[in-house]
């Protein structure tokens, strides 16, 4: 092992390389080709619209229009008329009164977390969070509680814990005064790693007992769950509540790039003027803004895309365990195949993509629960053929345990 030199102020990254090469946790990047022979089930274009030729003709047409980038920060130059399109679109499509466009989804839940927290208030936050949220409520300065994945009876005691509201003290309980101080859960719709969807509607019970807000991530809800792809809290019934944000990708279903807060406009309006990844960050190029709303009046105009793929999903579910594998029944898109180790995982996704298809794979420490998975998303254009593929190879290339 490298020893650390008064000369070598990065000595320490060697010593933590070489600490992934033992473990078998290396990442590394693959660059495919445009033309890539691979079937893929591993990127989220669970729609197939990245492709589609009316979202590529509308990104070209506005990088003619309005240039490749947006120039500036939302508040000074990086705010089209597509911008604003998109945001009122959006927002009635999803059912809430307003929202506002970021340059990634990521940022988005920075924006949404820290802007509705801050040094004095409570965040509870599910245990199977993405990494955008959790990295949220560090950057909010609050206080926060992690609770155990998609438990709603964790997340009430923990705001009637920490809130001490007098509700809780007195038998009340009925939410219809403030909190003594600010809270709001936090929670993925769609969990990206099992795929399982969240008990949102008892999460909203829970916030509401103790005056607090909840604030849903629909990334792998959005264009898959709800009347015609409109996400898991539409499903849930909890779309343009006064106490409920949402937070979304473009990049997913949407096939393009960028995020969107969406929520009361009271909410919006609070987050131009006080979210740091939105004030200092620059606006989101055109050309996305444009694909992301090709790709919704689309999922508007076809709303059986959504269903198509859960029905993909179930299909690869049902033969993978027919087959005899550990697969993880999805309530979305995404199909989750556990492996023996971190390293027959690797491999296992290697063989794969051998034989032709491009899997993901996820292990520690991205995965919170230590087991290690083949990761499948189901794509809505995906055919009979392509399915019957993907599962023989999976099952074809399986480690023995």
């Amino acid at each position: 092992m490298p020893q650390d030199r008064p000369d070598d102020a990065f000595a320490w990254i060697d010593a933590q390389r070489e600490r992934r090469d033992r473990d078998g946790l290396v990442r590394r990047l693959s660059p495919r080709p445009a033309d890539s022979p691979l079937l893929d089930l591993a990127s989220n274009d669970y729609l197939g619209l990245a492709r589609h030729p009316e979202v590529t003709a509308a990104a070209a047409g506005a990088a003619h229009r309005w240039g490749a980038g947006s120039t500036g920060s939302r508040l000074v130059t990086g705010s089209t008329e597509l911008h604003a399109t998109l945001e009122r679109e959006l927002a009635d499509f999803c059912g809430f009164e307003a929202a506002l466009v970021f340059s990634s989804g990521y940022v988005a839940n920075l924006a949404a977390v820290s802007a509705l927290s801050g040094r004095d208030a409570l965040v509870v936050s599910d245990a199977g969070n993405h990494a955008s949220l959790i990295d949220g409520c560090r950057l909010s300065r609050a206080e926060v509680a992690v609770v155990p994945h998609s438990d709603p009876e964790a997340v009430r005691k923990a705001l009637g814990a920490a809130a001490g509201d007098a509700g809780e003290e007195t038998g009340g309980g009925t939410g219809a005064g403030p909190a003594h101080r600010r809270a709001l859960a936090v929670s993925d719709a769609v969990f990206s790693v099992d795929g399982d969807v969240a008990p949102l509607a008892a999460f909203a019970t829970a916030c509401r007992a103790h005056g607090a807000a909840l604030v849903v991530d629909e990334a792998h809800g959005l264009g898959v769950l709800g009347e015609g792809g409109r996400g898991a809290v539409h499903e849930a019934g909890l779309a343009g509540a006064p106490d409920v944000v949402v937070t979304a990708t473009l990049s997913k279903s949407l096939g393009s790039q960028g995020g969107v807060v969406l929520g009361p406009a009271r909410v919006i309006e609070h987050l131009v003027n006080t979210a740091r990844t939105f004030i200092f960050d620059t606006g989101l190029n055109p050309a996305a803004v444009a694909a992301a709303l090709a790709s919704l009046r689309l999922l508007r105009r076809e709303p059986e895309r959504a269903a198509r793929v859960r029905t993909v999903a179930m299909g690869l579910y049902g033969r993978l365990t027919a087959a005899g594998l550990a697969a993880v029944r999805p309530d979305a898109s995404v199909v989750s195949v556990r492996a023996p180790s971190p390293e027959q995982a690797v491999r296992w996704a290697a063989d794969c993509r051998a034989a032709g298809l491009m899997v993901g794979c996820f292990r520690p420490p991205s995965v919170p629960d230590g087991i290690s998975r083949l990761r499948l998303t189901a794509r809505g254009d995906l055919t009979e053929e392509q399915i019957e593929m993907a599962v023989d190879v999976i099952v074809r290339t399986a480690p023995t345990a």
